[in-house]
């Protein structure tokens, strides 16, 4: 089979398991809210992710896009409302009576563990090689042997195209390859959904691509994304959902279609100014 057949029956599958999601979200969000002192940052969203699709969130700077991914994987503690991961409430328990008894730290860890986030800063260790850097966590946090964690590491670093780089370190990376490796890292912990929060934004322009290759690369083979980011041509081409936020709420949300036909004003000004 040839790379480009080899790609596009990469793509037909992915779309099978996107159309043949189960009934319950991946992430389900009910009325989040979450206030910084007298700052309310958002103000009740609702979202649903299904497994296997990709969500783009676009929206203006301070909309709340980067707490909402903060909030689903425990960086940040909710002011009211609920976030379920796979059919569990994040961070609280509810107990017979239905009250609800906060998780402590190695719950709140384990929890963690089905997530993966990319964050736009890289946040490599600059003392260890792109190897070390990737091997860094399944051996402290998942006890796993240095033997099997080396490989490990070795193969999510050849699957984001950096085999040849394993002992490079951060300083002789490019941005955009110190990013992939930031994926490769998620990656290693097997995560169930990926977060990334504005992972491009940080890089070159010319780098950009490379970093949402290897995204397109993981869309296609069926992982569960949240994506917050300004590359509405990524968003139209890899999003099953698109949410646009501003002012802490969801303004418009929908297929990819939305973002070339916006009915909600705000939306629509958004995209003026970024197209």
């Amino acid at each position: 089979m040839s790379d480009e057949n080899k790609d596009l029956a990469s793509q037909d599958t992915a779309a099978e398991r996107r159309a043949a999601q189960p009934g319950r979200p991946a992430v389900e969000a009910k009325r989040v809210h979450k206030a910084f002192g007298d700052l309310h940052v958002l103000k009740g969203i609702d979202m649903k992710v299904m497994p296997g699709t990709v969500t783009v969130i676009l929206g203006p700077s301070g909309s709340g896009k980067s707490t909402f991914l903060r909030l689903i994987n425990q960086l940040e503690t909710l002011t009211g409302g609920e976030i379920d991961v796979n059919g569990e409430m994040i961070g609280y328990k509810r107990l017979a009576d239905g009250t609800l008894q906060t998780l402590n730290d190695k719950e709140v860890a384990a929890q963690r563990a089905k997530l993966g986030m990319v964050f736009q800063k890289f946040n490599l260790f600059p003392h260890m090689t792109a190897l070390e850097n990737v091997m860094e966590a399944p051996v402290h946090v998942k006890r796993m042997p240095k033997a099997q964690a080396r490989e490990l590491a070795a193969k999510e670093l050849t699957r984001v195209g950096l085999g040849d780089r394993l002992d490079y370190y951060p300083s002789q990376l490019s941005g955009g390859q110190q990013q992939r490796v930031a994926i490769a890292r998620a990656l290693a912990m097997k995560p169930e959904i990926m977060l990334f929060d504005e992972p491009t934004s940080a890089l070159d322009p010319e780098l950009v691509g490379e970093v949402l290759g290897v995204m397109r690369q993981l869309a296609d083979e069926g992982m569960t994304m949240i994506v917050v980011t300004h590359e509405i041509g990524f968003a139209k081409e890899v999003a099953d959902q698109v949410v646009f936020m501003d002012g802490g709420v969801v303004v418009e949300s929908g297929g990819p279609g939305i973002i070339d036909d916006p009915k909600e004003p705000r939306f629509k000004d958004f995209l003026q100014h970024v197209l």
